[in-house]
């Protein structure tokens, strides 16, 4: 029997001339998009998604590289909202790939009957509050607009793709791309020389595979980074079916830890066993697969200390041991940073490539990058001839979708003008001066579509509530704005992710302000927040 949510009708959009109009616009139709347009149909709201490319998936649209796929266990990223949905659908790996990932977003569009409820190819340049009837109005590239009462940027922490602005970097004459942007008829580098600009959790994927195939592959590393053994495997019909079974325990779990993930810290202290006793465990949990052997470790050594740097010398020599040339090993072995302070990358093979005769490794911190010429790459040192250059160079991550559209609150002030020092919201989705607007792109770097679920159900569980009690607009009091600035800036000071120059406080965009770009709390702590406001009628926010 199909969904009952399913089945529910759905509102009709009218047309103002050229115009569209619904209750509830929706940017992007990835995770979250599709998970919007699910919710606000159901609850009877009008609702379209635009969508910048030609299909569904967000995320898993966009970075089709060689080696993308997930760093969670497939059965705990997948949705939970449909029980139908959870026993028809058959992950086939531990850590599923891309066009495993686009499979099965597409197939949830169609399950559901999304498809129908998107425009694609819509790329949205701006957003104009109109004060005086209360709607938003987005004006896309080609033209197009709609109209909405509620807007919802459901746009992805890590969609909008950054590539350093080196000089020359148009003079190349052979081809050149982002990971994120990697061409969907795929791209011959059988016999080529290839350079990758980077060597953060993408290029670890991406490195892996093509190091198979290439003539000869030069890496540009920066920094050094922590590389966990991923030790992903496919899922037998058999375990599939106790997977299926276990879907309620399964989904509590995450509900519990701090990230959302199967996994939990161990309570005891790293310092409180022998030395034996804990590099044994140690041992036992590098043989684990995924994040095991970060989040179920001794729970202090995910703090600043000395149990962090105990296990990040413990991390150190395994790379030692896998690299054969001791030069090129602490090249590839992270000093500069706490383990843990950035993303965490999982491999499946990444540290022997450096042990093939046609693989450099060039420290381009040591002799930095200097311009881009028609045949490869100069640094302060050398020239490298390449035929291919891929840019794994990262994201203007959570804020970086906002601010590269025209976002245009009350007054004529913009999103962008107001988040220039950082991020000035209330949770992370709301923001004083912008009604009626909801952003949902901040709402975890754990298990995304653990914690992006629950925020989706808050968010439009609110805006129904803005309805159904005769109100038109909502946004948050200056005073919790404040509160929850000040909040990000000292519950950030001690945690891991403030430590280290990465996307986390947005260090990787030059110009950018360094400012925790997600919240210092867990996400059982922001689902309880949350909570308690929806329950209060939604006090902190202004309705009108």
């Amino acid at each position: 029997m199909a969904d009952s949510l399913q089945q529910a009708p759905v509102a009709e959009a009218s047309r103002n001339g050229n115009v569209e109009e619904y209750d509830v616009l929706i940017i992007g139709a990835g995770v979250t998009g599709l998970y919007s347009l699910y919710r606000f149909r159901g609850l009877g709201f009008s609702c379209k998604s635009f969508e910048d490319a030609s299909g569904v998936g967000g995320t898993w649209y966009w970075n089709r590289y060689p080696g993308a796929r997930f760093d969670s266990e497939s059965y705990t990223y997948g949705y939970s909202f449909s029980e139908e949905l959870l026993q028809e659908w058959h992950w086939k790996e531990l850590y599923s790939g891309q066009p495993e990932n686009e499979r099965y977003l597409n197939y949830v569009a169609d399950k559901f009957d999304l498809r129908r409820h998107i425009r694609f190819n819509s790329r949205v340049e701006s957003c104009v509050y109109d004060e005086d009837a209360n709607r938003w109005e987005l004006t896309m590239q080609d033209g197009h607009k709609a109209r909405g009462q509620f807007l919802i940027t459901a746009v992805g922490l890590l969609s909008a793709h950054y590539v350093p602005d080196f000089e020359g970097i148009h003079d190349f004459k052979g081809p050149w791309f982002h990971t994120g942007r990697w061409p969907k008829e795929g791209i011959d580098l059988a016999g080529k020389r290839v350079g990758v600009v980077g060597t953060g959790a993408t290029a670890v994927q991406l490195i892996t595979e093509i190091a198979r195939e290439v003539g000869h592959l030069t890496i540009f590393q920066r920094t050094a980074n922590y590389c966990a053994p991923l030790r992903n495997r496919p899922i037998t019909a058999e375990e599939q079916e106790e997977i299926r079974a276990r879907y309620p325990e399964i989904f509590e779990k995450c509900l519990e830890t701090a990230g959302s993930f199967m996994h939990e810290f161990d309570k005891r202290s790293a310092f409180s066993v022998s030395e034996e006793e804990r590099v044994e465990f140690y041992e036992s949990l590098w043989q684990e697969p995924g994040f095991k052997k970060w989040l179920s470790n001794f729970y202090d050594v995910m703090m600043p200390g000395p149990a962090n740097e105990d296990y990040a010398e413990f991390f150190r020599n395994k790379i030692r041991e896998r690299v054969k040339d001791p030069v090129v090993a602490e090249m590839l072995t992270p000093k500069d940073h706490m383990f843990g302070s950035k993303r965490l990358p999982c491999e499946s093979g990444y540290y022997e490539v450096y042990n093939q005769d046609n693989v450099l490794l060039v420290d381009v911190k040591k002799a930095p990058i200097q311009r881009i010429t028609e045949n490869g790459i100069q640094t302060a040192d050398a020239h490298y001839e390449l035929d291919v250059i891929i840019y794994a160079t990262g994201y203007d991550a959570v804020t970086g979708s906002l601010s590269r559209m025209h976002i245009q609150g009350e007054n004529g002030l913009t999103l962008q003008e107001k988040f220039t020092e950082g991020p000035r919201t209330f949770m992370g989705i709301s923001s004083v001066g912008f009604p009626n607007l909801f952003t949902i792109n901040a709402a975890s770097v754990g298990n995304f579509v653990r914690a992006a679920e629950p925020l989706v159900e808050w968010i439009s569980n609110c805006i129904a509530y803005v309805r159904d009690n005769g109100y038109q607009r909502i946004q948050p009091s200056q005073k919790s704005e404040d509160e929850w600035t000040q909040h990000m800036i000292d519950g950030g000071q001690n945690i891991l992710r403030t430590q280290a120059d990465s996307w986390f406080v947005g260090a990787n965009i030059p110009g950018k302000a360094r400012f925790l770009l997600t919240a210092p709390d867990t996400a059982p702590q922001m689902r309880a927040r949350r909570a308690e406001i929806a329950n209060s009628g939604y006090a902190g926010f202004s309705l009108e």
